[in-house]
């Protein structure tokens, strides 16, 4: 009789501790509600004209149309029969406000090729947005739009994040605005076979086509990364998805708002994985480090004594365990910085000092002949004769290309390392001597032209030499 009694009893007593443990546990996941009200109003949706015969959506790249059903094609832009052209094509992304008076933050590839981009904030005005600067090698891009007192997103450190912390996303998925979405950080400092200068921050949060430039935030409401990748084999979200952490592209907005591109540094080092096995072969008692299976000519590297075979295993006091590190740090070290490298050579430990230079543009990237260089001159810049290989790269009959850079007057007229002087203040230039000669005798106080071949294109740039 009792036994009948306390069943009841007991069932009742099982069901009220699940709902409590149920609670529990309800009570240990994140609330986004806050967050979401606090911080949406500085996302914003960006939209693109570009007036052209191509078919190609910049923002939505055609496997990822092919991808989208064929209800919301139309929304995009509907795919255009044999023959057909269209007059102008559209995409769209997202994008968050770093500035109350218009500052916006996005990725590259979606305003990439654009003609026309239009903002639209959070309260359903539309504002044409001016281009500031542009990335590719970061895919950032900062636009500005004119208008005061706009809400603005706050700037995290996405050194600080961990594995495993909870971020969520807000942006344009497919069109949808302000859609929200959660998850995890999978991991940090991810190396992506199309870019090694940034250490991707992996997550599981749900991106897609629209997401892009939009700001992945801690629970704090801090922003901690730009969305801008997923991995995908079928154009949708498949649970992993890359964010710029956004230590780096704040780095890249500064350098784009001062001077209009972004100067990375460079070391000059072609360099490998180490293995088991060369580990094994070169003495190691564990993988680790990067391997400099080259050096390249005329470089820092050069310059500073490093050798094939050398495995660089600290940058600046920081421990190199994959190669894959060495470009982030190298890539966001200022140029001209002088920086200490440790490197295991013939099983001994040598420290090296090697003064990073500027990484050279992705086109139009030239080997200066080995000649010696001008390296103390009023333009304070070094130059080196090019050979016949590099003349016929860059279509020229003579001038010297810029190697090094430093502070003064050619880095304030926007002169660049691989750029090919041709001619000074009206004189052409062929020769080292020649450049010299004509540098030395250029009067102060008064702009001087200066002719320059960049990427296979001639332009003017101005310099003013101070006394």
């Amino acid at each position: 009789m009792t036994k009948a009694i306390l069943s009841p009893v007991r069932v009742l007593l099982l069901t009220l501790l699940g709902v409590i443990s149920v609670g529990l546990q309800a009570a240990d996941l994140p609330d986004f509600t806050e967050l979401v009200e606090d911080h949406s109003p500085a996302v914003v949706n960006i939209s693109t004209v570009s007036r052209s015969k191509s078919t190609l959506h910049r923002g939505l790249r055609p496997d990822e149309l092919e991808q989208i059903p064929e209800f919301f094609r139309h929304f995009f832009g509907a795919p255009y029969g044999p023959g057909q052209q269209p007059r102008q094509s559209q995409s769209m992304g997202s994008g968050f406000i770093v500035s109350e008076d218009g500052l916006v933050l996005t990725n590259n590839h979606v305003i990439d090729g654009a003609d026309e981009i239009i903002v639209r904030l959070n309260d359903r005005r539309e504002l044409p947005a001016k281009l500031i600067g542009a990335d590719a090698r970061s895919d950032l891009a900062v636009l500005k739009i004119e208008a005061e007192d706009l809400p603005v997103v706050k700037i995290g450190k996405s050194k600080d994040l961990k594995v495993g912390e909870w971020v969520f996303a807000i942006g344009s998925p497919f069109g949808f605005d302000y859609t929200v979405t959660a998850g995890i950080v999978s991991a940090i400092g991810r190396t992506l076979p199309s870019e090694n200068y940034v250490p991707f921050i992996q997550t599981d949060v749900a991106i897609n086509p629209g997401n892009s430039g939009g700001p992945l935030f801690n629970l704090d409401g801090e922003v901690v990364g730009i969305n801008s990748q997923i991995y995908t084999r079928s154009g949708g979200f498949m649970g992993v998805s890359f964010a710029i952490p956004v230590d780096v592209a704040m780095e890249v907005v500064d350098q784009l708002q001062q001077k209009g591109y972004v100067a990375r540094g460079w070391l000059g080092v072609l360099i490998q994985e180490v293995s088991k096995d060369l580990a094994e072969s070169f003495d190691l008692r564990k993988p680790h480090g990067a391997l400099v299976a080259q050096v390249v000519p005329n470089s820092p590297a050069e310059d500073a004594g490093l050798m094939q075979g050398d495995i660089i295993t600290k940058y600046e006091g920081q421990t190199i365990k994959r190669s894959s590190d060495l470009p982030h740090l190298v890539g966001r070290s200022v140029v001209g910085k002088k920086a200490k490298l440790e490197v295991i050579r013939a099983g001994k430990r040598k420290t090296l000092v090697v003064e990073i230079g500027e990484l050279p543009t992705e086109k139009g990237s030239v080997m200066p002949a080995k000649t010696p260089k001008a390296a103390s001159n009023r333009f304070n810049i070094e130059v080196a004769e090019l050979d016949e290989g590099a003349r016929q790269q860059l279509q020229v009959s003579a001038g010297l290309v810029v190697t090094r850079v430093d502070q003064g007057a050619a880095r304030v007229a926007g002169i660049r390392p691989n750029d090919v002087i041709s001619s000074i203040n009206n004189q052409e230039v062929k020769t080292l001597e020649d450049f010299n000669s004509i540098v030395k005798s250029l009067p102060t106080g008064r702009a001087i032209p200066v002719l320059i071949i960049r990427q296979g294109n001639p332009s003017f740039v101005v310099i003013k030499l101070e006394n």
